[in-house]
């Protein structure tokens, strides 16, 4: 038995991914939720309202994370389930096993002073701009805030540095070259550099995330350790480059943020918050399933059907937030989820955006588009707001340029401190934080 229309609508290919506001709206006229298809063949409902997805992601008596049912009825190959298929880690699990892994991410990540993070930021962008400095012109995704968060997770991991380009080039592959040859070679080539990371720390801790994952109390057995890192590292890519490549974009193209962008009327964090309320890197996630037979918000829902969040939908919905949401830091919105599978690191991601953004345009100040906005393009997928290329100009930077420059800024020169404050004991149970 099924609950679904004949005709679910896509949540792919060109009309989806060049004007995905016109997508919402004809989902809108389903009610709270829709009827969708995220790849040929898989059929999801999509919550595109705001006080639904708080209703959905706030009752876990009524929704599963677990996949596991669900994901029998699809076939081995299917492209979505690399991204969506059932392991021991914090996004697909439920209560206890839940809460156990996500006190082993947030407890591990509260240990990198946010200040010694600034400075690896600042570290890992000098890197990355000293590249194309010289050169008047970079394409802002590929050359900069896809490498970024690998380079700096590299360094937050504990790999030595020559390891970085490994990473870039692995998760890249992966990527860019979905469902082909390369990107099972690139998907290997990934497992091989976390194999590693795991076989260093096991012959020598250091003060690290993988160290600190590896030591935790909630003793990870090796594969609940490889995968908690294989979480994070894919978990904090993907939504942080769109999330400094779509601010960026915008940045670059309203004047409100610069005559130069050292002495505009609105900054970085403002630009982040404005892609975080209105295009969200993670357009469309938060995959439940319901315990049982359930009728929601109007429709009903088989048991186990998969059951995905708009929040780029329930973020723009045309009646605004809902009455009485108080707006501050940038206004009510679901980029970060909610409930006990919120985003668990919300605050070192804001923070690494908005260095990433900062050191960058400290750096080249004059940076402009060159191309409109509207004529940018984006990449094809249900699930993320992600453009494919950010083409821009600016004036070159060479070595022997005046002034500080990637070259002669102590962060490209001085390695930051230890990122460690004393370990404290935490043995004892987290206290309560969004999950």
């Amino acid at each position: 038995m099924t609950y679904y229309t004949p005709d679910p609508v896509p949540l792919y290919g060109p009309d989806f991914t060049a004007d995905p506001d016109a997508v919402y709206a004809r989902l809108r006229r389903y009610g709270h939720l829709a009827p969708v298809e995220i790849s040929p063949g898989v059929h999801a409902y999509l919550v595109t309202d705001y006080r639904a997805a708080l209703d959905l992601l706030h009752d876990s008596d009524t929704w599963s994370k677990d996949p596991r049912i669900w994901q029998e009825t699809l076939p081995p190959d299917c492209p979505v389930l690399p991204m969506m298929k059932h392991r021991p880690n914090a996004l697909f699990n439920d209560g206890d096993v839940h809460a156990r892994y996500r006190s082993v991410i947030t407890d591990s990540f509260s240990l990198i002073e946010p200040h010694h993070l600034r400075q690896q930021v600042a570290q890992a962008a000098d890197v990355l701009i000293r590249e194309f400095a010289a050169a008047g012109e970079a394409d802002l995704v590929t050359q900069y805030a896809r490498p970024l968060p690998l380079v700096l997770f590299n360094a937050l991991f504990g790999m030595p540095d020559h390891y970085g380009p490994r990473l870039v080039a692995a998760l890249a592959g992966m990527f860019e070259t979905a469902g082909s040859e390369s990107a099972n070679t690139a998907d290997a080539d990934f497992e091989q550099y976390v194999m590693e990371l795991i076989a260093l720390k096991q012959k020598e801790r250091g003060h690290d995330l993988t160290s600190w994952i590896m030591d935790h109390p909630a003793g990870l057995n090796p594969e609940e350790v490889i995968h908690q890192v294989v979480l994070t590292m894919a978990a904090g890519h993907e939504p942080t480059t769109n999330l400094i490549s779509n601010a960026l974009s915008r940045m670059l193209s309203n004047p409100d943020y610069y005559s130069t962008l050292s002495s505009g009327a609105l900054t970085a964090r403002d630009a982040i918050n404005d892609v975080l309320r209105n295009e969200p890197p993670m357009a469309n996630y938060s995959a439940h399933f319901p315990r049982r037979n359930v009728r929601f918000h109007g429709t009903w829902i088989q048991a186990n059907q998969l059951v995905l969040v708009s929040y780029h939908a329930a973020n723009t919905q045309p009646d605004g937030h809902p009455e009485n949401t108080e707006r501050t830091d940038g206004g009510a919105h679901l980029a970060w989820a909610a409930g006990p599978h919120a985003c668990p690191v919300k605050q070192p991601a804001l923070l690494i955006a908005t260095a990433a953004i900062e050191r960058l345009t400290s750096h080249l100040c004059d940076l402009e588009l060159t191309v409109p906005r509207h004529q940018l393009t984006w990449r094809d997928g249900f699930s993320h707001r992600a453009l494919a290329q950010l083409p821009a100009r600016f004036t070159p930077i060479t070595r022997d340029h005046a002034g500080v420059t990637p070259w002669t800024s102590p962060s490209s020169s001085t390695r930051p401190d230890a990122t460690s404050r004393a370990k404290p004991n935490v043995s004892e149970p987290s206290a309560p934080q969004p999950a």
